[in-house]
């Protein structure tokens, strides 16, 4: 008997998760350098500003105040959840592009994040929109991939299992 080679898994989608990282580091490195503190910037009136801030806690603000604490559990649930999708990602078939693509957002834009705290102590928020007088909570693009990668994962979840209980 021969031995059974192996399936290709999506590993190689760790490549989109690297690229997330580089520009969110970039961009990052582009707001330090150039945009004042805590000073609107802005790039559509009346909709969007850039606007450099701080964020020592997770979404919105959540445990921003909470004396130090927050940064290391966020940083090791980061590495956590990063830690189970890679094995999640080595274990979907390459080409299922729906399950791959939202766990590689969510590695890049969580090890975006984690940088920031390990190197600053507070991730740099920069993207501020707003309507009248209802602001949005300043976010970055490692935020965006987070989002865009937990929408896709309840999405195609949902859809997936959908489709199974149909042919089921």
């Amino acid at each position: 008997m021969g031995r059974q080679r192996p399936r290709p898994n999506a590993m190689p989608w760790l490549a989109l998760s690297a690229l997330v990282i580089g520009l969110d580091q970039w961009s990052k490195a582009w707001v330090l350098s150039s945009l004042p503190e805590y000073t609107a910037v802005p790039v559509i009136d009346g909709f969007w500003n850039w606007y450099r801030t701080y964020n020592t806690g997770a979404a919105f603000s959540f445990l921003a105040n909470a004396g130090g604490w927050q940064a290391i559990f966020f940083t090791v649930l980061a590495f956590a959840i990063c830690g189970l999708l890679g094995w999640w990602l080595w274990r979907t078939p390459r080409g299922d592009w729906r399950q791959a693509l939202p766990f590689a957002l969510v590695i890049g834009g969580a090890l975006g994040n984690v940088i920031d705290r390990l190197v600053h102590g507070h991730v740099v928020d920069f993207i501020q929109w707003y309507w009248r007088g209802h602001y949005w909570p300043a976010f970055n693009i490692a935020d965006c991939a987070v989002v865009g990668g937990a929408v896709g994962i309840a999405l195609f979840g949902l859809f997936d299992g959908k489709k199974k209980r149909e042919r089921g």
